[in-house]
């Protein structure tokens, strides 16, 4: 399985690029908390065994994986876009935002991104390649979608003891019946985003 996640890196390779980096993001669908975006630049010889698409591993495995990432990446950039600039420029405009700045993060620059999704990144002078559930495709932006839930969960974790009423260290903001529940118990947090279905009908 995981020879066959090394193939759009592998085709790009043989087109000349050279820092090739996968980019995704962790965030979209949740009430409350930023969008996070990662971008990864892996070396050849990787040898990390588990890489997959961030949704099909347990915590554990996510923060194992994490870890070796970050030891073993030739570069990780972050990006991170609040809930206000969401309601303000809304979630897909900030989805992308994110992964701008996550790639403008890497260093070395990445010369071709491969993302998760099928949006390229605007105003990116880079060489891009959407690729739809890419995080099952790519073993760079599997990476990428590790970094970046790892990331976010971590930043939901804090947020919960700011707002331990919403239990955000249980569903990092999506929209479970709990959170739910919160939400028409005790309104809205300010990390809440006023303009999702869920949330504006309690403003």
């Amino acid at each position: 399985m995981e020879n066959n996640l090394w193939r759009f890196e592998k085709q790009a390779k043989e087109k000349g690029f050279q820092q090739i980096a996968g980019v995704d993001e962790a965030g979209r669908g949740p009430l409350a908390g930023p969008v996070v975006a990662a971008a990864v630049i892996l070396p050849e010889d990787i040898s990390i065994s588990g890489i997959n698409d961030s949704k099909k591993l347990t915590s554990g495995k996510r923060e194992s994986l994490y870890k070796k990432i970050y030891e073993t990446a030739i570069s990780v950039g972050i990006g991170i876009i609040d809930p206000i600039e969401i309601d303000r420029i809304n979630i897909l405009r900030a989805s992308l935002l994110a992964m701008a700045i996550a790639v403008l993060n890497l260093n070395p620059k990445p010369d071709h991104i491969l993302i998760d999704g099928k949006f390229k990144i605007p105003a990116s002078f880079i060489s891009q390649e959407p690729i739809i559930k890419g995080d099952n495709l790519s073993i760079s932006i599997a990476a990428a979608s590790i970094i970046a839930k790892v990331s976010r969960d971590r930043l939901m974790d804090i947020y919960h003891e700011e707002y331990p009423e919403f239990g955000f260290i249980l569903h990092k903001g999506y929209p479970t019946k709990k959170h739910k529940q919160a939400i028409i118990k005790w309104g809205y947090s300010p990390i809440h985003r006023k303009t999702f279905k869920g949330v504006k009908e309690y403003i």
